[in-house]
């Protein structure tokens, strides 16, 4: 193995590539099949990290504050609201509380009933947003004290809404990780058989290089070194290809929150640089045992 990388780095002077025919079939099919993995392996690569980072804003805006839910009939509502309020100022751990007014809750039920929600004819309950300020918050805590001091207020922590969500954003990115593997595993197959096409046409080129001394991982490093090249340069097309695609996408505001933010973020952007370098590592692989295991059966 270690002789074998020696020699794909070094090189021979070219004179082991004439064995690869430069052009043809096999070229064109490695080429091609390197830059479409790469620029798939993009996708999925951007899938990955963004439902990455949904999963991590999911899970700290929903678990960063509470709502609290105030019923009561129409006459006791502001009174009972008052005392809700007076609980959640002296709770431990908790931040100002914040009454939402008419207009925030017809926004919140504005994709249910449309932008005309009339708020004030509607027996809506009073919603107090409160944030959590440190870790001496307990939820728990002040659930049961709002069911002894506030009987109509109920406390909602988001963890009905916040772990399905953030299960669904994290089984995207295994799905996206599962994406890349598969993607791997398909250009390593393709390079082999394009590679066992090129030894296989050159049958007759091999056993003549062995009658004249020619050895079994001399004719490998000439295959291994040409396939290996065009499965980085390929892949390397493909990379470009699908970075441009990723950075011609619009932004999710723009998308009306539909994308929800696929893309590279900051450094991200540099981890798409390494899809060629695996591909360079993948065509070494594939075109190495292919080749070895075709010249063991040509004798």
């Amino acid at each position: 193995m270690g002789a074998l990388w020696q020699q794909l780095l070094r090189g021979d002077g070219g004179k082991g590539d004439r064995i690869v025919p430069p052009t043809g079939f096999t070229a064109q099919l490695t080429l091609f099949s390197a830059a479409a993995m790469a620029f798939l392996a993009v996708f999925a690569l951007a899938l990955a990290l963004a439902t990455g980072r949904l999963a991590d804003r999911w899970s700290s805006e929903l678990a960063g504050s509470v709502t609290v839910r105030v019923s009561a009939p129409l006459g006791e509502q502001q009174a009972l609201t008052e005392s809700v309020m007076g609980i959640l100022r002296t709770t431990p751990g908790a931040g100002a509380p914040e009454l939402l007014d008419d207009a925030q809750v017809a926004d919140l039920l504005t994709p249910w009933f449309g932008p005309d929600v009339p708020v004030d004819a509607l027996p809506v309950p009073s919603l107090i947003e409160l944030p959590i300020a440190s870790g001496d918050f307990d939820a728990e805590g002040l659930r049961l004290r709002l069911e002894a001091e506030a009987p109509g207020a109920i406390l909602d922590d988001h963890t009905q809404w916040r772990r399905p969500l953030v299960s669904a954003a994290n089984r995207l990115r295994a799905l996206g990780v599962v994406s890349l593997a598969l993607i791997a595993a398909t250009s390593a197959a393709m390079i082999a058989l394009a590679a066992k096409a090129a030894l296989a046409a050159n049958r007759q080129v091999i056993r003549v290089l062995r009658l004249i001394g020619a050895r079994d991982i001399t004719i490998a490093t000439a295959f291994v070194r040409r396939f290996t090249h065009r499965a980085a340069i390929g892949s390397a097309a493909g990379t470009v290809i699908g970075l441009i695609a990723i950075a011609a996408l619009p932004e999710m505001d723009a998308a009306g929150g539909f994308l929800t933010g696929l893309g590279f973020r900051g450094w991200s952007w540099l981890m798409p640089l390494l899809i060629p370098v695996v591909a360079a590592a993948v065509g070494f692989f594939a075109t190495r045992w292919a080749a070895l295991k075709m010249l063991g059966a040509v004798r």
